[in-house]
Parts: structure tokens; C-alpha cells; sequence
């Protein structure tokens, strides 16, 4: 009697860098095949133990990722009073209108986008599953931060206009990219498609449109700079290079973390410039913090005098530019 072949899959561990290539037993392999299989697996965890890139545990399980189940399951969806636009945690009064859920930043000038959401916090185990897909490139890691991308984007879509809706990665600068390999903006947009495309009524949805946006000049970290430093730091740092596939089509602009919302801001105002109709922004983790009084002032000061500069430059223009 002939026997399958089954299929080969690859595990990576960690702490040793080494890579093996596992058999997945398929319906025809016989039961031996598994319990060799197991007998294997022990024998390289005793002479090449691997541990948790978060947490130190040992992996007892043959895996590509690095990551014990534990830590991957850990983060949580955000919960809590949140402002209906930006998405800041909204710890003080929102306002004399009951049903005004903005943040007073959101209720001073509204930003470019419509409105942004975010699976959780950016700090504890989600901060480090996304520093080892950006820094370490642990690309495993894109399908599990893209599935908390896409059940963000599922609670989102009945507030979303109908038709489809075009999905843009934020670019990173081309130096940038060819050191990293990926774009990991990019990397979770897909695999966020793909956990979305399984129910039929979203397969049609949403449409990856990546090579839109460019960023056509790299720019200083952001880390330790304040709001207002953050949006010139990024002034002129994105362009669009042609905007037939974006013009009057919604946008889901999509990132893998929201800090200030800067980024978010420039990119939405350049696709917009560009002809595109309405942005809204959805990452996979956000910072949250509770202003002072002093901070939010500067803030507003800041978002409005953004907002009377992009709205007297389409004055000036008479219509929305293109942007090359």
C-alpha cells in the first residue's frame, strides 16, 4: 500500500537560531509516524531547549514562532471611554453635549480622518510581539498581529460607508525598507485581508492598494519629540505618486501603532490632497495617555493652526491637488 507524503513544515526556536523542518502527519501516515514524531521533538528540546523571546518559558512545542501561546494570547482589546475620533483614552469631561464623545483636541479642530481605532495598548507583551516583527523581523508574527488588526477592522466596518473600501499601508522610506527587508505595516495589512476575506460578505470589502503613499524623504525618529516637533518632522515627508487608484475612494489607512497621531495626520492629509474622499485610521496598538491641562492647550493651539493651513490651502486652490 502506498503511503501520502506529508506535507513538511519549518519550525524556528529562538534562543539558538536553529531551524529544523518538522512532518505534519496527514490522514494516510500511519500512527507511528506521530509518536516518532514526538520522540523527536523531546530529544531536540533536551539537547536544544528554547525559550519564550517574551517571557524566558521554555517552547514545549514545535513552532515558527518564537513566542509561547501564553504571551501571544495575552494582549486584549481595548476597553474603557475612548474619544469617538482620535481614539484617546477620555478621562476627563467631554463637554457640555451629553452625547459628545470627543476628546477637547477633536472638538478644537478635527484632524484629517474621520475617525481612529486601535486593537489595544502599546506596552506589555503586545509592545514586545511588535518590536520582534520590526527589529528582530520575526515575520511569523504578521498573521498574529494581523489578526487583532482584523477584528478591529470587523468592529469598524458597519460605521464604514458602502462599497469598497481601499486599504493603504503606511509607507516606510526606501533606505529604511531595503535594511528591514518588509514593511511592516504592509505585512499585517495582508494578513489581516486574508483573516477577513474568510467570511464571504468582507471578500470583496476591502482592496490592499499598496504603492499609493510613498514617504519621499526619511525623517529623525520621533522618539522624545512633542506633538508639534512630530508634525514637522513629518511636513512634506509623504507624497502620492498616482492617484488614479484613490481618487474619491474611501481610505483605511493602516499602520501598526498610533502615538500622537501625527503620522496618521500627514498621511490622511496627503491622500486627501490627492483626491481620495474619506480616511479613517486603524492600527494594531496605540499609546494611551491622560494629557494636563498645559498639554492639551498646546495641542489645540497646535491642531488648529494645522487645520486653518490645510483648509485656507484648498481656498487658495479652489479644489483638491494632486500630489506628486
Amino acid at each position: 500500500m502506498r503511503l501520502r507524503r506529508s506535507r513538511v513544515r519549518e519550525g524556528v526556536f529562538s534562543s539558538t537560531g536553529f531551524r529544523i523542518r518538522a512532518a505534519r502527519p496527514t490522514a494516510a501516515t500511519p500512527p507511528v509516524a506521530g509518536w516518532a514524531e514526538r520522540v523527536a521533538a523531546s530529544l531536540f528540546f533536551t539537547f536544544f531547549p528554547a525559550d519564550c523571546r517574551i517571557c524566558g518559558a521554555p517552547l514545549i512545542e514545535i513552532s515558527r514562532l518564537p513566542v509561547c501561546e501564553s504571551c501571544v494570547r495575552e494582549p486584549q482589546p481595548l476597553c474603557g471611554t475612548f474619544c469617538s475620533v482620535c481614539g484617546e483614552a477620555c478621562d476627563f469631561p467631554t463637554g457640555l453635549n451629553i452625547g459628545d464623545t470627543r476628546c477637547r483636541i477633536c472638538r478644537k479642530a478635527h484632524p484629517p480622518f474621520d475617525r481612529a481605532v486601535a486593537y489595544g495598548s502599546y506596552d506589555g507583551n503586545l509592545r514586545d510581539l511588535i518590536h520582534l516583527l520590526k527589529f528582530d523581523q520575526v515575520r511569523p508574527l504578521a498573521p498574529v498581529l494581523g489578526r487583532m488588526l482584523a477584528d478591529t477592522i470587523r468592529a469598524l466596518e458597519p460605521t464604514l460607508p458602502p462599497g469598497t473600501i481601499a486599504i493603504v499601508p503606511v509607507p516606510l522610506y526606501a533606505k529604511k525598507k531595503a535594511q528591514r527587508g518588509f514593511n511592516q505595516a504592509e505585512a499585517i495589512a495582508r494578513a489581516a485581508l486574508k483573516c477577513l476575506a474568510r467570511p464571504s460578505r468582507f471578500e470583496r470589502r476591502f482592496e490592499l492598494c499598496g504603492g499609493v503613499l510613498l514617504r519621499s524623504r526619511d525623517t529623525e525618529s520621533q522618539i522624545g519629540l512633542s506633538r508639534r516637533q512630530r508634525r514637522e518632522n513629518l511636513r512634506g515627508a509623504f507624497s502620492v505618486c498616482d492617484p488614479t487608484p484613490i481618487l474619491q475612494r474611501n481610505i483605511l489607512l493602516v499602520d501598526d501603532v498610533y502615538t500622537t497621531g501625527a503620522t496618521a495626520s500627514e498621511c490622511a492629509r496627503v491622500l486627501r490632497r490627492a483626491g481620495a474622499g474619506r480616511v479613517w485610521v486603524a492600527t494594531v496598538a496605540r499609546t494611551l495617555k491622560i494629557p494636563d491641562v498645559s498639554a492639551v492647550s498646546s495641542a489645540i493651539s497646535s491642531a488648529t493652526s494645522d487645520d486653518l493651513s490645510w483648509r485656507q490651502s484648498r481656498d487658495d486652490n479652489g479644489e483638491l491637488a494632486s500630489v506628486s
